[in-house]
């Protein structure tokens, strides 16, 4: 079975709108003649709320690109995401459901004495109490890449609640419809490791997706417009000239809300 052949061809049937959503995400199968059947997740493009600072109609794409990006670095970061020009509700993007593991939070708001050793501060705050709160990351490679990763999406929308851990406690990223506008953007909860050198083997890929930016450009001209691939193009330069991850903005709110 083709997975990304099934969730782009097969026959897509809803069985119900995931809550808290702002945008229209549901969850359905997707089956085709032979039996197979996998759960999936539909984003319509109908079902988007329009936003003053991306363009109307436009989230599912990213959500595609984002994946793409990340299968041209071999990270494999996002489940398989396509584009679906039919479905119940329309176009639009359709990524593999992941089923969650019992693992610990990768993410975590915590007393300054509670902090896990090793973990990444990100910043101090109040509680609603009025006391001393952290919030704290895992120090683990495939968040690193996971950072790395949003950097070049501009990601303006990186909730705790969009890493995921599947049954073999492997990462995953979700939700990327708020991503490669052209201006900076990046909001996330992965601060831990900004203005700290970007380890070898990621600087590697990085180098080796600079190498191949036309074939790169080319293959996400299908869903983004010309000026956001040109900023995208300056993010990786960017990247591989600081060779540190990037520290916040203070001309953009840094972390998102909620956290989850």
């Amino acid at each position: 079975m083709q997975v990304a052949h099934l969730l782009e061809h097969g026959e897509l049937e809803i069985l119900g709108r995931l809550a808290g959503s702002s945008n229209a995400t549901l969850l359905c199968t997707v089956s085709d003649s032979s039996g197979s059947t996998l759960r999936c997740v539909y984003k319509p493009v109908r079902g988007e709320r329009p936003l003053w600072d991306f363009p109307e109609g436009t989230l599912a794409s990213r959500e595609v690109a984002a994946y793409e990006l990340s299968e041209q670095l071999q990270w494999g970061l996002i489940p398989v995401t396509v584009w679906r020009e039919f479905g119940p509700h329309g176009p639009g993007s359709c990524q593999l459901w992941i089923d969650e593991g019992e693992f610990d939070a990768l993410v975590d708001v915590v007393l300054p004495s509670q902090k896990p050793d090793g973990w990444r501060l990100v910043m101090t705050g109040e509680s609603e109490y009025g006391a001393q709160v952290c919030l704290v990351h895992a120090d683990r490679a495939e968040l690193q890449q996971m950072s790395v990763l949003d950097a070049l999406l501009n990601n303006a929308d990186r909730k705790a609640g969009h890493l995921l851990q599947d049954s073999a406690g492997r990462l995953w990223g979700i939700d990327h419809g708020l991503t490669f506008n052209e201006e900076p953007k990046l909001r996330t909860v992965l601060w831990g490791w900004a203005g700290e050198p970007v380890p070898a083997p990621l600087l590697h890929d990085l180098r080796t997706l600079n190498d191949r930016w036309d074939e790169v450009e080319a293959m996400l001209d299908r869903h983004l417009h010309s000026f956001e691939l040109e900023a995208l193009a300056e993010r990786l330069r960017e990247l591989l000239l600081s060779q540190v991850f990037p520290h916040p903005r203070s001309q953009w709110p840094s972390i998102p809300w909620p956290l989850y």
